[in-house]
């Protein structure tokens, strides 16, 4: 029997959350276009810490400013496009514990990531395994003991209730609404 190893990250490693996509350079000064990943660009500024590419490199945001649907960011010692070249194509992600709080009844997606769904009859549905980003609303992914998953939309008409303290999502049951896939 194969040994199931836990998702998310092991104990004691930080959970990083991406907050945008380094495109190219642009311009002559070491700007770089980034897709924004984020609710909150006006967190993104100068002086910001980061963490750049899948070894989480950790630089810090010299400049940055809106541009189109994205940002223009400067990364402090790369200031030619030659040098900040090497973040083409690569994410950029924070620690998730230096963002700060939400407002009461809000969460970050990493945090809803585990919770237990049961129905608004108790019965338990399954554990929350990813969060799909569609136009309209987002998407959870819910895996049974079956290894079945159902998606639920993420709307105030299905989600009741989330009991972060005891890792439980209640939801209604739309019929019609809820959809299943073999994993």
């Amino acid at each position: 029997m194969a040994e199931v190893k836990p998702s998310g990250s092991p104990k004691g490693e930080s959970v990083y959350l991406a907050i945008g996509f380094i495109r190219r350079p642009h311009g002559v000064t070491g700007e770089v276009i980034m897709d924004l990943h984020t609710d909150f660009p006006e967190r993104i500024k100068a002086g910001r810490k980061v963490y750049i590419g899948e070894k989480y490199e950790s630089a810090t945001v010299s400049s940055a400013r809106l541009h189109g649907n994205g940002m223009l960011v400067r990364i402090r010692g790369y200031e030619t496009p030659e040098t900040a070249g090497r973040f083409r194509n690569q994410w950029v992600y924070v620690k998730a514990t230096e963002v700060p709080p939400l407002p009461e009844g809000q969460h970050y997606k990493y945090e809803l990531v585990g919770l237990s769904v049961v129905d608004d009859n108790g019965n338990t549905l399954g554990t929350i395994m990813e969060i799909l980003e569609t136009g309209a609303n987002d998407v959870y992914v819910v895996k049974n003991e079956a290894d079945k998953e159902i998606l639920l939309p993420a709307i105030p008409s299905v989600v009741l209730e989330t009991d972060m303290e005891n890792r439980v999502m209640k939801v209604h049951l739309l019929d019609g609404l809820i959809e299943e896939r073999d994993s």
